[in-house]
């Protein structure tokens, strides 16, 4: 049974993956910040073999010494799909907070490098890496600055590690949804519920799920298909900042 390893499996994109990839035959590594809901998400996938790790991305040495730990049946990774992130705040460069900054460049550089880091000596040829990116790494929107930037790293690690990780036969691959209706506009306008619905309200977005479904097909092709990138708007969208709405 292959293994595939998912961060930010708690919720959104991370948990509808673990789902999907459950339902096609792999075993799980699930990880993230909140052990009772990865408990939930293992319980639910049942009987799919599923161990849970549980460590914030951006912290280097939790991440090595949680990897570490894997016993023998899940110690060889398949799969890695590199999802766990963040964006923090939405202002003008020059009203930025720096503790948001850091918060969006810890885990959406550093914490997919952290990560892999730790799981390419696991991996071998024929292995899969999935890095979840945005368009706002394609494309540069008012007040996004150092989350699209964040993003384009994103984007531009995929394209690199593709490269280097080449002559070691394991494909790397980045999927860069557009509007994703997921906690994540909760998280960046912290905890404000209305504003976060708000980017939502009129338009069909896209649901964990859709994404979850094209990264499983991506994984699944044969060991000589490369499906190097895939950008996905819900039918709304047409760019970051053009999205027709309803009523």
């Amino acid at each position: 049974m292959k293994t595939a390893f998912i961060t930010g499996a708690s919720s959104g994109i991370g948990r509808a993956t673990a789902e999907a990839l459950a339902k096609s035959g792999f075993q799980l590594v699930v990880t993230g910040r909140r052990r009772e809901r990865l408990d939930a998400l293992a319980q639910e996938l049942a009987p799919t073999p599923v161990h849970i790790l549980t460590f914030d991305v951006r912290d280097r040495a939790a991440v090595d010494a949680a990897v570490a730990t894997l016993p023998a049946e899940f110690g060889h990774i398949d799969v890695l799909i590199n999802n766990a992130g963040n964006a923090h705040g939405l202002s003008p460069i020059q009203d930025g907070d720096p503790t948001d900054w850091d918060a969006m460049l810890d885990g959406n550089v550093k914490g997919l490098l952290y990560v892999s880091r730790a799981a390419l000596p696991r991996m071998g040829e024929g292995g899969f890496i999935v890095n979840v990116g945005s368009i706002a790494g394609h494309e540069a929107y008012a007040n996004g600055n150092v989350y699209c930037a964040s993003k384009a790293a994103v984007e531009m690690l995929t394209r690199t590690m593709r490269l280097d990780l080449l002559p070691k036969g394991i494909r790397v691959a980045e999927i860069a949804p557009g509007m994703v209706e997921t906690e994540f506009s909760e998280v960046r306008f912290k905890g404000d519920e209305e504003r976060a619905a708000s980017v939502y309200k009129g338009v069909q977005a896209l649901q964990a799920a859709d994404i979850a479904d094209i990264i499983q097909f991506m994984v699944t092709r044969p060991p000589h298909v490369q499906i190097a990138q895939v950008i996905v708007f819900p039918a709304a969208q047409a760019a970051a900042t053009a999205v027709r709405r309803e009523g």
